[in-house]
């Protein structure tokens, strides 16, 4: 495809899809974005661990962003099952939330970057230009297609059918809570902790993330917390995925799709398990919502001019902290792959695709596996626990 600027054609509006708009449109390349969605996702998601990557990002790309991106956490401290802090240590880190990023990054691109509605059905490649077709109707065409999907990615099932996400054995209930609405003792308990409970067979945790509306003000933020209980894939898997409305979700819940009946059980199981600060965190929660832990490994991520970024390559287990900044590095090694690669004596284009896939493929696989290894330690699963069929690992070395 000849044009003025090398255009990437981008399918997936969320953050791995956003990250790599800001990266590119930073080295002069055109961008749109194709989100199958119709509305803003930034009701979506959770809190998350502000890792180096993500904030190179913003460096790189200019993104305006309130300082700090996050809410600094002092120490992390564990409580046992009667409340009592058994193990202290000072850990600053900073913590930040899914909406923080995705509406700073929204912000920054103009208008006309990303189509919302836009359902990808198909691509294909013709030498050294993609197109993409979608539900709508609407053909569009590029230098280069990314991938930024998320797990069940379009793209993915496209160039590698047969790799699929596969179960790990246990889910995570997640919350976020108001700070106006944790009772005044469990602020006191928790403070600007990073807390933890590890019990057996599950494993609960808490930090303090940006409010609803970005706000960082003491009194304005939010407490996230996670809790890892092992889920039998099967029948008790199908229950806990079913909504409200008796639909069953293939991997997640999302914040007011929970039945009614089955937060009741969640309050239970919080007030039986959980030590009475993190008990009292759940039952303050009025939208709780839930992922099942996947693992997914691919054993290729650039296909001649369409490649796969983030979630849509490799998913990594929460416990890692790990998702987002990978997505994020994803993107900007692959900037500055591209930042020179449109000459006009030649396009590298392929040879930097060529030269970005080696390093992502290594620290995608590393990553994962450092997941899982985490994950089996934590839940006390043997390593072949995620594979419920016996299989291996679709993609794995």
């Amino acid at each position: 495809m000849s044009a003025a600027r090398p255009r990437a054609l981008i399918i997936g509006g969320s953050l791995g899809g956003l990250f790599a708009a800001v990266s590119l449109r930073a080295i002069g390349w055109d961008v749109k974005v194709f989100e199958r969605s119709a509305g803003l996702l930034d009701s979506r998601g959770g809190g998350l661990v502000l890792q180096p990557e993500v904030e190179a990002v913003f460096d790189a790309a200019q993104v305006p962003h309130v300082t700090p991106l996050g809410v600094r956490s002092r120490e992390r401290i564990y409580l046992d099952r009667q409340d009592r802090i058994v193990s202290q240590a000072m850990m600053p880190q900073m913590q930040t939330s899914w909406n923080t990023l995705y509406g700073s990054m929204h912000r920054a691109l103009p208008d006309g970057v990303i189509h919302a509605g836009e359902k990808l059905l198909h691509f294909g490649q013709d030498g050294k230009t993609v197109s993409a077709h979608f539900a709508s109707g609407r053909v569009e065409q590029g230098d280069l297609l990314i991938g930024a999907d998320g797990s069940r990615s379009t793209v993915r099932s496209q160039l590698l059918p047969d790799v699929q996400l596969h179960y790990a054995g246990y889910v995570a209930w997640r919350g976020l809570v108001a700070e106006r609405d944790v009772p005044p003792e469990v602020e006191a308990k928790l403070s600007d902790s990073f807390a933890f409970q590890q019990g057996d067979d599950h494993m609960l945790l808490q930090y303090l993330v940006p409010g609803e509306d970005e706000s960082r003000t003491q009194g304005q933020r939010r407490r996230n917390w996670v809790w890892y209980r092992k889920i039998a894939a099967g029948a008790a898997l199908d229950a806990a995925l079913l909504d409200r409305h008796g639909v069953r979700h293939a991997f997640s819940l999302s914040p007011g799709s929970m039945r009614d009946d089955a937060i009741v059980e969640l309050r239970r199981d919080a007030e039986r398990l959980l030590a009475p600060s993190f008990a009292r965190l759940v039952e303050a929660t009025a939208e709780p919502f839930m992922q099942a832990i996947l693992d997914l490994q691919v054993p290729k991520m650039v296909f001649g001019r369409v490649l796969l970024l983030g979630d849509a390559a490799f998913v990594p287990r929460p416990h890692t902290a790990g998702g987002a900044a990978k997505a994020a590095s994803n993107a900007l090694t692959l900037a500055r792959s591209l930042r020179h690669a449109v000459t006009d004596d030649g396009d590298g284009i392929d040879a930097a695709l060529a030269r970005w896939q080696g390093q992502a493929l290594r620290q995608g696989m590393r990553l994962t596996q450092w997941g899982m290894a985490l994950g089996e330690r934590i839940m006390d699963l043997p390593p072949s626990a995620g594979e419920a069929d016996g299989a291996p690992r679709s993609g794995m070395f």
